[in-house]
């Protein structure tokens, strides 16, 4: 029983929300597993430590499966803050928790317009992108996240270093590290370095790791660019 005497303070309790990295997996599921081991296996520790979503729209999965899937990611490392794609209903309190209310929108249907036209509101200004400036180099394990817009380093990024922009990444010294681009749905971002020597580049979730880049490329100045689905890197000399 509480003490009567005593007030009750209030909780604090806010709302806040964070980036993460959205898993899509496909069917046959077990290739896409393996698929996502050779990944991971060129990009070592990637997810660690990182919010990552299980997106199952494209699955039609029951409960059994969903926890199966769940515990091998959990296996790889890569932990699951939420599932999307699924009735709330078929997932236990065992799993993590449904979400809702994500950027990307569903399907709709037409509506009939209705009988007396309604006044058009006048646009308001769209804001103009945000941008991020880095003076100092980005050392190794550091990892820079900013969903708003352009990321621009004037120094280096190291080794084991990661960059994450909504926007273009601008990397004026060596990228050493990974660079991933339009990371909330951008295609018309792009990568710029003075010093190619990256572990991985992505934009808007296509990306190509080291092993994957022309020799040519290596140590040169570069641009890199989505074009119908594919990741493009070209020198910019």
């Amino acid at each position: 029983m509480p003490d009567p005497a005593r007030p009750l303070r209030s909780m604090r309790v806010r709302g806040r929300s964070y980036l993460a990295f959205v898993l899509t997996p496909n069917v046959p599921v077990f290739d896409w597993l393996t698929d996502l081991d050779e990944w991971t296996r060129r990009s070592a520790g990637f997810f660690l430590g990182k919010p990552v979503v299980l997106d199952l729209s494209g699955l039609v999965v029951s409960k059994d499966a969903v926890a199966h899937l769940v515990a091998e990611l959990q296996r790889r490392q890569i932990r699951i803050m939420g599932i999307e794609g699924v009735n709330p209903a078929e997932i236990g309190p065992e799993l993590p928790p449904v979400l809702k209310g994500s950027r990307a929108g569903g399907a709709f249907e037409p509506i009939d317009p209705p009988t007396r036209p309604k006044e058009v509101p006048a646009p308001l200004p769209q804001p103009e992108p945000g941008s991020l400036l880095l003076e100092n180099p980005v050392r190794s394990g550091q990892s820079i996240v900013f969903p708003a817009g352009d990321v621009t380093v004037l120094g280096a990024v190291g080794s084991g270093a990661e960059i994450v922009a909504g926007g273009s990444i601008h990397v004026y010294g060596t990228l050493r590290g990974r660079a991933l681009a339009g990371s909330t749905g951008n295609p018309h971002a792009r990568i710029f370095c003075n010093k190619l020597e990256a572990e991985l580049l992505a934009i808007d979730g296509y990306y190509r790791t080291a092993v994957d880049i022309e020799p040519n490329l290596h140590s040169q100045p570069i641009q890199a660019w989505l074009q119908d689905d594919m990741l493009f890197i070209a020198p910019l000399n």
